[in-house]
């Protein structure tokens, strides 16, 4: 059983043959920009994490090298062990020489050898300096030693020479490139930049702009740009620098993949977690009441990610949690899956009701005003339906819970001494349904004494997981 996703095999006549997110189409579109533009360009794949950024290049990059481009694949935070990002990003680009071309990376690994230590730091602080506040520089400038300009002398006579050895490294560079490809730009995806340490990210993104923006490459960032922007503030140390525009000066273009809808995205999930396995089985599926539950599941996960606006990561998070504890339902067990789902939601996103629910903190009018907190204000009338018929079924199982299973405390008597429900859905009206759930579960003799902690101690992994 699988508990996270694996790298999706990626066929190499077919990359895309695998991927269940109908993402083919960005692909291609991709393709025809960087085919379009072989001078060379910086490009940015911008979405946040957890969104399947890298089996997304590494399907795209495949589709490259089938229609004939020359790619590298760079790996940042796999890398960020390194100290300079020049020489990390040299050995990717050797893996293109080929024997007429050999003598040429020869000269471009001379050129590059002199950069490698101290190269142009000054005037690359400077460039980010433009976009800090003017108190912060203030601050900057204070406490300046004596000896100021003498060092400001060396550094100057030290870039000169430096400056000169940036332009031979860059013509042979340009000369390599031109040498290895023919009509096509060299791809080099440089991914996880993001995650590695920040003055690493840093680093890389300064070498691609200032060393390897020749033409005839096109560099492909797959990065979270909001987290990146972070690692640009904390490395110059201030919250005040302008990150998005600070980034602008290495993006020339930036595209962001589209999420799929979460319908397909939870149909995806459910298939790639095989909830199938466990709810069609045969042991199961030979009682009839329990045969709509993949269905009913299947649709709360698709209305509670929807409505709740949440990332990929986190309903992968979700459903891969629910599938773990399913194996600990026996065959015959009531999942009650709406619950199911949304008790496993709770623990997930919002972990302090959840844990109000599992150590009996509430009662049961706090109960359900802190689940119609949670609810949408624009709902469909269906999806208003779903949502109190899960509330019901809460406040039932919660009640035998805090209450040792007398389902009776949650009646009492009207003015006329007639038999009601002392608690109700102030959501608006179900047309009865919190009122038909409480009375349904009341009257059937399987379900009356069931407490709310029958599915927590699954959700919570405490009882026995059964090898599926």
């Amino acid at each position: 059983m699988k508990l996270k996703h694996h790298d999706i095999p990626i066929d190499a006549e077919r990359p895309f043959a695998n991927c269940k997110l109908g993402r083919e189409q960005y692909a291609n579109i991709l393709t025809s920009l960087v085919g379009s533009y072989a001078d060379g360009f910086v490009l940015a794949i911008n979405n946040e994490w957890g969104t399947g950024k890298t089996t997304f290049v590494k399907m795209w990059q495949q589709q490259l090298n089938n229609q004939g481009f020359k790619t590298l694949y760079f790996n940042a935070w796999e890398n960020d062990f390194e100290n300079g990002a020049l020489a990390a990003l040299m050995s990717e680009l050797s893996t293109l020489q080929e024997r007429g071309t050999k003598s040429l990376f020869k000269k471009v690994l001379a050129k590059g050898a002199i950069l490698t230590k101290s190269a142009i730091p000054i005037l690359l602080k400077a460039a980010a300096s433009k976009y800090l506040d003017k108190e912060v520089l203030k601050e900057l400038f204070e406490g300046m030693a004596d000896n100021a300009n003498e060092l400001l002398q060396t550094q100057i006579q030290e870039y000169t020479s430096k400056k000169e050895g940036l332009k031979e490294f860059r013509t042979s560079l340009e000369e390599f490139v031109k040498k290895s490809t023919e009509d096509k730009p060299i791809v080099f995806i440089i991914d996880e930049l993001d995650r590695c340490r920040p003055d690493y990210a840093v680093d890389v993104l300064e070498k691609v702009k200032h060393f390897f923006g020749v033409p005839g490459i096109v560099f492909v960032l797959s990065i979270d740009k909001v987290q990146l922007g972070h690692a640009v503030r904390g490395v110059y140390g201030s919250e005040s620098l302008n990150a998005d525009e600070y980034l602008r000066r290495f993006i020339d273009l930036e595209y962001a993949i589209p999420e799929p809808s979460t319908e397909m995205f939870c149909k995806y999930l459910f298939e790639y977690f095989d909830f199938g396995k466990f709810f069609k089985s045969s042991d199961r599926w030979k009682h009839g009441e329990l045969r709509n539950d993949p269905v009913d599941f299947l649709n709360m996960s698709i209305q509670l990610f929807k409505n709740d606006k949440l990332t990929l990561r986190q309903q992968e998070k979700i459903l891969a949690h629910a599938r773990i504890a399913l194996n600990s339902f026996h065959p015959n067990n009531y999942l009650f899956p709406e619950l199911f789902l949304v008790l496993i939601y709770f623990k997930v996103q919002h972990l302090n009701f959840y844990q109000q629910i599992r150590v009996q903190k509430l009662n049961i009018q706090e109960l359900i005003n802190g689940f119609e907190s949670f609810i949408p204000k624009s709902l469909s009338d269906d999806e208003l339906r779903t949502y109190i018929f899960v509330e019901a079924q809460l406040v039932y199982f919660f009640n035998n819970y805090i209450n040792h299973g007398a389902w009776r405390s949650l009646y009492g008597n009207d003015e006329d001494g007639k038999k009601k429900i002392l608690y109700n859905s102030t959501l608006t009206t179900g047309g009865g349904i919190f009122e038909e759930i409480i009375e349904r579960y009341s009257n059937n003799s399987n379900i009356t004494g069931l407490k709310i902690s029958f599915l927590i101690d699954r959700i919570d992994l405490m009882e026995d997981i059964r090898v599926s």
